[in-house]
Order: C-alpha cells, then structure tokens, then sequence
C-alpha cells in the first residue's frame, strides 16, 4: 500500500534558527508569505533550496526549513547556477536586495537572467543599504539624503524591472512585502517554467521607513498602484474611476466616466514584452500609479536543459570519455 505523506504546513517550512531582522522590518512579512506559499503548493524541503547574496534580505536561508545557500555579495547568481545545473529537479530560489543584486551582483543577474534557469528569484528593494547602515542604494530615489549622499543622491535610480525585461526573463512582476496579493504573485513564480523575477517593495523602518508609504496606507494605496490583470483594463483608484489610456503612443491617467470609458483604457497582455516595459517605467513620482502583479509571462526552453541535451548529444556521437583523455587533448607543451 502506498503511504499518505504528511500535508505540510507553513510552520513545518520555519526553521529552527531566530529570526534576526530589525522588528518591524518588512522581511518578516515576506518570510511568512513565503512559507505559505510553500505549503500551498506542496514544495518538497529536501529538493528545495534557497540560494541569497549578502545583505539583510540574504539571510533568508537561514530561516526556511530546506536547503541553502548563504553566498557572498552579489554571486548569488553563480551559485544559483551551478546548483540548477548539477541537479535540475532541484526546486531553487533566489533571495536578493536592490543593493546585493544591483550594484555589485548586477552584471551576474543580467546575464542569470538572460540564460533562463528555472530559478524564481525574489529581489527584495527597500532603496537603501541597510545591513551596512544607511548608504544609498542603486534604486534610492534622486536627491535621496543619506550617509553617502549628505547632500541628495544626483544618481537616477535604477527600475529593476525594466533590467530584467531587457535582460529577456520570462516572467517579471512586483509586489509589496505587506499587499494582500503577494501571496499570488509569489505562487504564480513558482509554477512558471524558466527564470522568474519578482520585485517586491520591502520597508526598512530603521533607515529607509515609509519609502512605499503610498503603496502601503489602506487610505490610499488604492490610489497610487495599479493592480495588473491578464487581457482586463487597467483600472485603478479607491473608487474604480480612473485608468490608464494610451494617447499619442504615451500612457495617461484618465477618469472613467469623464474623459473615457472602462472600454477605451489599455487593456493588460502578458504576453507583449513592450507594453511591459511601458508599465515598468511608470513612477509614482511622475503623478502614475504603480503597477502591481504580473507585468510579463512567457516561457521558453530552460538553459539547464539545453545544457544536458548539449551533453548527453556528446557522449553519443563520442563516448563517455575520461578526464585524463580531456587533460590530454589538444596542444600541449613540453617544457626542457
């Protein structure tokens, strides 16, 4: 008789280490959605593995009840790779900051990104170095006062969306460390073949506290992000009367009623990389909402599997081979 498993919940996913974040700290939010989304769908601790830079997203490891990885600054990416393509039915996720993946990480995430590893990568951005005690960070808004930029930042921040749609991932989406649809989105990643990337606004009360206020107060929040549907206009607002309309190619909040109708407004498709980028550079600052859920979804051939076909072709048309007939092909040298 086969034996019924245990049906795990999310406490069988928490760990036995301390959670060591500041309190209040907007990680332990996405922690606790994370281990619910993992008992949602099941996932296997002893194939599953989570692979972080460094910094205070990165300890993200520590705290799941499966394997890890806690790399060093900005290579979570190659070690991310290396676990995918020794094991591929390995279940990976990567945990990174704005700063970790962005600064020095940023070429290696491009290029992760690019091979389409089925590897769901959560980038949590708080715009602000917090581990190493309040530094601007490449996301860190312009004229951001810090203690590295006494006098406001005059460096434009980086859109980690728009990176990784340039950067061709098959799935990108943004969500909130405290939104109630984090959760989806989060489950959406993990059923997605090939590399997710998923933004998610994450409060530092300790040196960056309300950076996402707007997208955080239930007064408001309605007001200031537009929640993403697949094929519904883009609706937003407390009351449901505004929109985003495309007028001379440029997107522009109107009223519904007033100056549309529901009908007129650009509808969302996952599937059109173009107007994902469009989403992407829409700010908040610049008077649009900002756009939450699933901006791109499309997949592709994963690089861990072209990678073993490459190989096992190999072998076909050679043989196995041994490692000394490796180290013996070629030019070789004899030095007298």
């Amino acid at each position: 008789m086969a034996t019924q498993l245990p049906v795990l919940t999310p406490k069988d996913y928490a760990s036995d280490q301390d959670v060591r974040w500041c309190p209040g700290c907007g990680d332990y939010a996405i922690l606790t959605q994370v281990r619910r989304v993992m008992a949602k769908i099941q996932a296997e601790r002893h194939n599953t593995v989570f692979v972080s830079g460094i910094g205070c997203s990165s300890r993200f490891p520590y705290y799941m009840n499966t394997y890890g990885f806690h790399t060093i600054h900005g290579r979570a990416p190659a070690v991310a790779s290396g676990v995918k393509i020794a094991n591929p039915n390995l279940n990976v996720w990567m945990v990174t900051g704005d700063g970790d993946g962005l600064s020095i990480g940023g070429n290696h995430l491009i290029h992760f990104l690019r091979r389409n590893f089925n590897v769901k990568v959560m980038l949590f951005n708080n715009r602000i170095y917090g581990l190493t005690k309040g530094q601007y960070s490449p996301t860190s808004e312009e004229g951001k006062k810090t203690k590295t930029s006494p006098t406001g930042s005059i460096e434009l921040p980086l859109s980690p969306l728009s990176i990784a749609i340039a950067a061709e991932a098959g799935f990108v989406a943004r969500s909130v460390d405290v939104d109630k649809d984090l959760p989806n989105v989060l489950e959406r990643a993990a059923g997605h073949k090939g590399t997710t990337f998923v933004e998610i606004y994450q409060d530092c009360n300790i040196f960056n506290h309300m950076a996402f206020q707007y997208a955080t107060d239930k007064d408001t929040k309605e007001d200031n992000i537009l929640r993403l549907e697949h094929g519904k206009p883009m609706i937003f607002g407390k009351a449901r009367d505004k929109g985003i309309r495309l007028i001379g190619g440029k997107p522009v909040v109107v009223t519904i009623g007033k100056d549309c109708t529901a009908d007129d407004l650009l509808f969302h498709d996952e599937k059109d990389v173009s107007l994902a980028f469009m989403l992407s550079r829409m700010s908040h600052t610049e008077g649009f909402p900002e756009p939450v859920g699933v901006f791109y979804a499309v997949e592709d051939k994963c690089y861990e599997d072209l990678l073993d076909k490459q190989v096992k072709d190999a072998i076909a048309a050679k043989g196995p081979g041994t490692l000394a007939a490796l180290l013996d092909t070629g030019d070789t040298y004899e030095v007298k």
